[in-house]
């Protein structure tokens, strides 16, 4: 989970301008800040831990945080009286998903978790499937699978194209928002990777959505990898307020400390 907070920052100046020539970039430039991805992963980490129906914690999260870069249907969705899914094949069910492949031990509780939190909005089978591949991906993680069995995975359920490298990928890449333009992507730069941070370089380098592609990335990068390197938490929880490094500790003290 923290993997997606630091790609969410990582790829927040760049994601409709400054797309970068290179995978030699500077990680955390002047103005390099969390988004709505982030916010809406904690919301969905503490209605999952703390027992909070989803549509309160989103309510309580996004009035704390009300000017984050929230998606207009969601935006929509937040004030509106009678909250309904709004059948949206968009990619924020998946970069907020995260949680969900860590907090349940079975492929069935990771299934049914990752579509409950995806409905609430993203009602669409498009939607609903992105979040779930991310959730996979790190529950897979989490019980040591290769790349290829991860890949293996991924491909047989829902039917995503994860043969191409970074390289192609980004050869004729365009900016979307689509959960199927996003999320296998996201995946590809994954298992075309050394490390956790050579996977964020990957998803900001790909360009486009490039905080959300980095977000769903790094928070299957840091499953993956084994954790987050040390100098680049220490940079991001210098953009964190009191509130999110909670949450973030939590989440460290739970997991990753075993």
């Amino acid at each position: 989970m923290r993997g997606a907070i630091i790609g969410d920052i990582v790829g927040s100046t760049h994601e409709f301008t400054n797309r970068v020539s290179s995978k030699e970039f500077e990680l955390f430039p002047s103005g390099s800040t969390f988004t709505d991805d982030t916010v809406l992963t904690m919301a969905v980490y503490d209605s999952l831990k703390n027992n909070i129906p989803l549509e309160q914690s989103f309510m309580k999260w996004v009035e704390k945080y009300p000017n984050r870069g929230y998606g207009g249907m969601f935006f929509g969705w937040v004030l509106s009286k009678k909250k309904e899914p709004y059948d949206s094949k968009g990619n924020g069910s998946a970069m907020r998903v995260s949680p969900v492949g860590w907090l349940y031990d079975t492929e069935e509780d990771v299934l049914r978790e990752a579509k409950r939190v995806s409905e609430i909005t993203h009602n669409h089978i498009e939607g609903i499937e992105s979040a779930q591949a991310v959730a996979m991906c790190i529950y897979l993680s989490r019980n040591k699978k290769s790349k290829e069995e991860i890949k293996e995975y991924i491909e047989n359920r829902f039917k995503y194209d994860l043969n191409k490298s970074v390289e192609q990928v980004r050869d004729t890449y365009e900016y979307s928002e689509l959960a199927i333009n996003t999320v296998p992507q996201s995946i590809i730069c994954f298992l075309d990777s050394n490390s956790f941070e050579d996977s964020i370089r990957n998803a900001v380098y790909l360009g486009g959505d490039s905080d959300t592609l980095a977000c769903i990335n790094g928070s299957i990068a840091e499953t993956f990898y084994g954790g987050v390197p040390k100098n680049i938490a220490d940079e991001v929880y210098k953009r964190l307020d009191s509130r999110i490094i909670v949450i973030t500790n939590d989440f460290r003290e739970k997991f990753i400390s075993k």
